[in-house]
């Protein structure tokens, strides 16, 4: 969720002051942002993928099996330290997944990690609730 207006100004004056105070501590935390190392890695592998790219085409013009080898290898390992780079980055800045887990087909709330053994004695433990409630064990059916 976006930041409002006065809350991201105020924001960029407390980085500012930061840069001012301790340039040296402002550069490493800045450092160890996932948004930085993303870049900074796409930097590095876009030569990479320039490089392998060319030598492909260079291969295709003479003729030169090796040449077109060693840059579809170049251009292949890029792309993989590329999407490694953005799969990392993607872990990093998703925001945390709430408790409340998902609901299934059945109703029930399936929380990740949780094993097929837990969610059968949670799903015996709403049943056995709804029964002491009165409604003979189902979903939505008060007894009459």
């Amino acid at each position: 969720m976006p930041l409002p207006e006065d809350e991201r100004r105020q924001l960029q004056e407390i980085e500012r002051a930061l840069y001012e105070d301790d340039p040296k501590f402002a550069r490493r935390i800045r450092a160890g942002d996932p948004r930085v190392r993303s870049k900074r890695t796409l930097l590095r592998v876009l030569p990479g993928v320039v490089t392998g790219a060319a030598l492909l085409a260079a291969g295709a013009v003479t003729h030169r099996a090796y040449l077109e080898a060693a840059g579809l290898v170049i251009v292949l390992l890029s792309l993989v330290a590329a999407m490694v780079s953005r799969r990392r980055y993607l872990a990093g800045a998703r925001p945390a997944r709430s408790g409340a887990g998902t609901k299934t087909a059945t109703g029930t709330k399936r929380r990740p990690g949780q094993s097929r053994r837990a969610r059968m004695m949670e799903q015996m433990d709403q049943r056995w609730r709804r029964r002491q409630e009165g409604n003979g064990g189902r979903p939505g059916r008060p007894r009459s």
